[in-house]
This record gives structure tokens, C-alpha cells and sequence, in this order.
């Protein structure tokens, strides 16, 4: 049974402890206030009643949590309609999934600069709003404190959406095609086989989705490194990039690791909720 790949388990729990340690030992500097060289000094919750009281960090805990969330609602929201409508296409199937998946393998700074081109004050967005006579409207998207976050919003969307689109139309290809088919004689809508067929069915696939798009989403960072870089004016600083700010541009890795424990926690929490939720919905339907 083991002969196989007995010879791979030492290096497994190896890679294992190895991270185990490496997170102990970044929760631990999280109290104190070592500058990244030679020894430091214990502050206890010093770090984070700092945060709590900066409203550069609140807003960072802000800006995370909004991202995490608008881009799994929509992200989900938009993949699931997606998939449904590709699920009914027989012939344009295939040729609609390599195209809306085609933005999930893409690397997240391609796709940054891609769209920083798109939101730049003389790129595609501000020509269309032009063309159609909305020169009022035309801006610096990527500059403007009050849309720069909306626009890295969009581009997390854009390309998460293939991602959710691809896990839904796996769930939907275990829906028991006659169950479906005998709700419908029964009198029920498209709305009501949806509700209580379709989605019961697909509520692993719904799991696995918001999950990993609530992960992805919490410790976003190439897109906004490249975009914006935090800016501007901090309007779209989040805890990944707080982090990376404290800890490798100022120094402070004490600070920058309360924030990484801060934005684990929330992680954990969240992944448990959500698993706790659709679970209770699955054994409920």
C-alpha cells in the first residue's frame, strides 16, 4: 500500500512543519517590535492597539473586506449565470468556456497593466464615455480616491468570474437531469426549479467557490501593487498590502506581522462561517 510513496513522506513533513513554524514565529513577532535585524523587544498588544487606532489600517481592514465580498458576490453571481446559460448551449458549449476561462490563467500583473491601460485617462473607457457624449464623466479612474477601489473591484471580477463559471458547471452536470424534468410536469417554474433543484444540488460546488474566491479575495495584492500601489491617497490600501508597506518598504515587521495575523484570522473565521452556512443549507434542502 505505502510502497509507492512511502520515500516522499519525510519531505511532506518536512514542508508541513516547516509552515507550521514559519506562521508561529510570524504570530509571535506580532508582538513585539523587531525591525527585521538583530533582536527585539516585547510590546505586547502594542501592535495592535496601534491598529485600532490608525485609520490608515481600519481602512485597509475596510478596503479587504469589501474586495473579498463584492468580488465573491459578483464573481459568483455572474459565474453561476454563466454557467447556466452555457449548461442549455449544445453546439457554442466549449468555444463559450475557453473564452470566459481564459482570464483565470492569465497572470494577475498581465492583467493589471492590461487594465490600467483600459481605466487611463486617455484609454478605451474615457473614449466610449466620449463618444456618446458623457465628457463629464471621464476621469483618472486609477487616480480618483472615489472610483480607484470600484475599478480594482472590476478587475478582480472579471477575472474570478471563468473561475466560479467552471466549478458551477461541474455541479450542475451531477443535477439529476429526471428529477428536473419531473418538477417541470409537476407545474413548477424555471424560478422554482432553480431554487429547490438545481441549487440544493450544486450546494458542494457553491461551497467550494466562495471559499476559495473569499481566500483569494482577502489576500488580493499583485492587482493592486500594479494598479495603484495603495493609492491614492491610501483609498486602496488593503491588509496584504499594509503588510507588504510595514514590514519591506518602512521596515516595521512587528507591525506588518499583527497585520498578516490579523488578515489570517479573519481568513479563518470567514471560511469557517461560510463553510458552517452552506452546509446548514445543504442538509437543510
Amino acid at each position: 500500500m505505502f510502497g509507492s510513496w512511502w520515500w516522499a513522506l519525510p519531505g511532506v513533513v518536512l514542508v508541513v512543519a516547516v509552515h507550521y513554524v514559519a506562521t508561529a514565529a510570524g504570530g509571535v513577532f506580532a508582538f513585539t517590535n523587531w525591525s527585521g535585524i538583530g533582536g527585539f523587544e516585547w510590546t505586547g498588544l502594542d501592535n495592535f492597539t496601534r491598529i485600532m487606532r490608525e485609520q490608515a489600517s481600519l481602512r485597509a481592514v475596510g478596503n479587504t473586506l469589501l474586495l473579498a465580498f463584492g468580488s465573491v458576490v459578483l464573481s459568483n453571481v455572474t459565474g453561476l449565470l454563466l454557467a447556466l446559460g452555457a449548461n442549455r448551449v449544445v453546439k457554442t458549449r466549449h468555444v463559450l468556456r475557453l473564452l470566459f476561462f481564459m482570464p483565470v490563467v492569465l497572470s494577475p500583473l498581465a492583467v493589471a497593466f492590461i487594465w490600467k491601460f483600459v481605466f487611463d485617462y486617455a484609454g478605451p473607457v474615457n473614449a466610449v464615455l466620449s463618444s456618446v457624449g458623457l465628457d463629464a464623466w471621464a476621469r483618472a479612474w486609477l487616480g480618483d480616491p472615489a472610483t480607484a477601489l470600484w475599478a480594482i473591484l472590476i478587475v478582480l471580477v472579471w477575472q474570478n468570474t471563468g473561475f466560479a463559471m467552471v466549478i458551477y458547471m461541474a455541479g450542475l452536470a451531477a443535477v439529476p437531469g429526471e428529477i428536473e424534468e419531473a418538477a417541470a410536469l409537476d407545474g413548477a417554474g424555471l424560478r422554482q426549479r432553480f431554487w429547490h433543484v438545481v441549487l440544493p444540488s450544486i450546494m458542494p460546488a457553491v461551497a467550494i467557490s466562495t471559499t476559495l474566491g473569499l481566500v483569494n479575495g482577502l489576500r488580493v495584492f499583485d492587482q493592486i501593487l500594479a494598479l495603484t500601489g495603495g493609492g491614492p491617497a491610501g483609498a486602496t490600501e488593503t491588509l496584504a498590502t499594509a503588510v507588504y508597506r510595514q514590514a519591506f518598504s518602512l521596515g516595521d515587521f512587528g507591525y506588518g506581522a499583527a497585520l498578516a495575523l490579523i488578515l489570517t484570522l479573519i481568513i479563518l473565521a470567514l471560511a469557517i462561517t461560510q463553510q458552517y452556512l452552506t452546509g446548514a443549507r445543504h442538509e437543510e434542502d
